[in-house]
């Protein structure tokens, strides 16, 4: 019998292991507070039997994490204050300067027990993208503590990261610098100061991971991100302004010695082809029509991936793992297996963040995995 790793790397490099491996993507603290008994992700994935796939944040740059404030990077050239407007926990308002040689910028951010949102984007004209082009600092990972995280793990499952930003892609990454709306008008209207833009994020991310990710243990690096969707943005604007940037992340990935998964978390039936395009080693979330994806046919993915990339994913957080019966759960493990994984390649997954499902309904999902063998 393999191990969790073992059963996960095997997947990831698109063979056969002895079952469908079977994880959940980035555990919420608020689910292991309020369910699991404030246990880490660990200790909730060994409990449960299932693979462990574990999310290294620090240093790594997303707004989105609960206080996000406290992974703030300072420079003498970008001094970031904040002002709480609002402590309620379930509905915190921080406001943010952040100061420049060049002039100042501001964002607010919204915040609750489970995630961060932004209320007031940070690019508000042309002009600021200098700013960010010649102050916004990129932080250094400690790769040592990447390490000790990578070895605490071991057998139980894999340890992912991310390139640094807001999010992974320099498209995705935009999208929450500008309100996505503006963003697409702008690369309709503007098409050359987005790439300038995207151009900016991209130097920014190659420097990440040439400094901080080349030699860092981890066993995949995830990119791409939600706003790159087909349910967003049209395959011709992903084409134009993701998959140029995308391949050079990737290639540049693949020369340090990582392994890649590509996050799309809605639609992504109308760009397949793109995917494999930019060089991705796996495919997530796999998402179906009850999540915001549109996914209805487990089978034409895997028959468009065939041989060439991995798939994570598959399974409605809410209407099957939180909502649904046990029984109803092992149907849809089963269905899911059947549609994506008669090939092997690939890695079963909650679709993305679930906040309120019954340990039993995830005890139920891990059993049922258990029954797929190859």
């Amino acid at each position: 019998m393999m191990t969790g790793k073992e059963r996960m790397i095997c997947a990831l490099a698109r063979g056969k292991p002895d079952r469908l491996p079977a994880t959940v993507h980035q555990w919420q603290q608020y689910h292991l507070d309020t369910y699991m008994n404030g246990t880490d992700c660990l200790s909730a994935f060994r409990q449960l039997g299932m693979d462990a796939s574990i999310q290294y944040f620090e240093a790594m740059g997303q707004f989105w994490i609960p206080r996000a404030e406290e992974f703030i990077v300072q420079t003498p050239e970008w001094r970031e204050e904040i002002e709480v407007v609002d402590a309620n926990p379930l509905n915190r308002i921080l406001h943010h300067k952040i100061a420049t040689p060049g002039g100042n910028l501001t964002y607010v951010t919204g915040g609750n027990p489970t995630t961060t949102w932004i209320i007031e984007y940070l690019i508000k004209k042309h002009d600021d993208v200098e700013l960010i082009r010649k102050f916004m600092p990129v932080p250094k990972l400690n790769k040592a503590k990447v390490a000790e995280e990578h070895d605490r793990i071991a057998d139980s499952g894999i340890l992912r990261g991310f390139v640094w930003g807001d999010q992974a892609g320099c498209w995705q990454h935009a999208c929450c610098l500008m309100d996505i709306n503006r963003l697409i008008l702008e690369a309709v209207d503007n098409p050359d100061w987005v790439h300038h833009l995207l151009g900016v994020l991209l130097e920014k991310k190659l420097h990440f991971i040439a400094e901080s990710l080349r030699g860092a243990k981890f066993d995949i690096i995830e990119t791409g991100g939600g706003a790159g969707s087909d349910t967003l943005i049209s395959p011709d604007m992903h084409r134009e302004f993701c998959l140029p940037y995308d391949r050079k992340m990737h290639r540049a990935l693949h020369d340090a010695g990582h392994k890649i998964t590509y996050h799309t978390c809605g639609g992504m039936m109308h760009i397949l082809d793109l995917i494999i395009q930019n060089e991705t080693d796996a495919s997530e979330t796999l998402s179906p029509p009850g999540v915001g994806g549109n996914i209805v046919d487990p089978a034409k993915v895997r028959q468009a991936y065939r041989g060439k990339v991995a798939m994570i994913g598959g399974m409605d957080q809410f209407n099957t793992l939180t909502r649904g019966t046990p029984e109803q759960i092992r149907k849809e493990v089963f269905r899911l297996f059947e549609g994506f994984g008669p090939d092997g390649a690939y890695v079963m997954s909650a679709s993305d963040h679930f906040f309120d499902t019954p340990v039993e309904n995830l005890q139920a999902y891990a059993d049922a995995a258990k029954e797929c063998t190859y």
